[in-house]
Formats: C-alpha cells, sequence, structure tokens
C-alpha cells in the first residue's frame, strides 16, 4: 500500500502452478473508489500478460467480481485471490485480449500455453522481490 493514498494499492501476484505463468510473478495496481467497498475498485496488470481477460496494453482485467457481481463483502484479498484464480481459468468467452481468446476458442492449448509461456519469459518477474523493487 502505498502510504500517501488508502485507496491505491500494489499487489504481487503469482502464477498458479500448471499455467504458463507459472514461476513468475505479476505487478498489479488497484486503485479503490472514494466509495468502496460500495463500488468495485479498479484492478489492472502493471506487467504484460498474455491472458483472454487482461488487455495486454492497458492491464484492465475482465472479472465478473469487478463489474455485475460485485458485493461489498469483498475484499482487496478476495479480489486477488480471484484475478489468481482467473490466471488458472481463463474465460475465451469474452476476451479483452481476442488473440489469445480466439486461441482457446479453437481449443489450441497448445499455442496459448507457448504464447503465454513466451510473454511470461519476457516480462514476468522472478521473484517476489524483483517484482517488488520495480
Amino acid at each position: 500500500m502505498k502510504q500517501s493514498n488508502i485507496y491505491r494499492w500494489k499487489a504481487i501476484i503469482a502464477g498458479p502452478e500448471e499455467t504458463p505463468f507459472y514461476q513468475k510473478y505479476y505487478r498489479v495496481d488497484i486503485r479503490c473508489p472514494e466509495t468502496y467497498p460500495m463500488k468495485p475498485p479498479t484492478v489492472r496488470f502493471v506487467t504484460p500478460i498474455f491472458h483472454p481477460n487482461i488487455h495486454f496494453k492497458t492491464g484492465e482485467v475482465c472479472l465478473d467480481i469487478l463489474k455485475t457481481d460485485w458485493s461489498p463483502a469483498w475484499d482487496i484479498m478476495a479480489i486477488c485471490r480471484a484475478v489468481h484464480l482467473l490466471l488458472r481459468h481463463p474465460e475465451p468467452k469474452s476476451p479483452l485480449n481476442c488473440f489469445a481468446g480466439n486461441i482457446l476458442r479453437s481449443n489450441d492449448q497448445l499455442a496459448y500455453n507457448s504464447m503465454g509461456k513466451m510473454y511470461a519469459e519476457i516480462y514476468g518477474y522472478n521473484s517476489f522481490e524483483e517484482a517488488e523493487q520495480k
């Protein structure tokens, strides 16, 4: 948490096992509106990632709990867990990254894993400490 602004949080999310993101770490920016928890925070990946539900350039995350299914019961830790789960279970039917979504919709898991791993190697951090220092 940035001490000068309690509405802005920085998280580091570890890539889940059995995904192209495994053993890499990703920086995430979380911005809570002044109306939080009545309104959801904005979550975006600062570290580029190849995933159908994450916009490659802006890092915007397409996740139902951050949009239509928001509840004030969700806290920051629950949001981070939901994003981590999204990395393991992409939803190609509502992509922000159409290329990644199309690959998964065509059932080409090998191509998706290869692209995801390539971008993870290029952009992902090798340790929590490395991600934290950036």
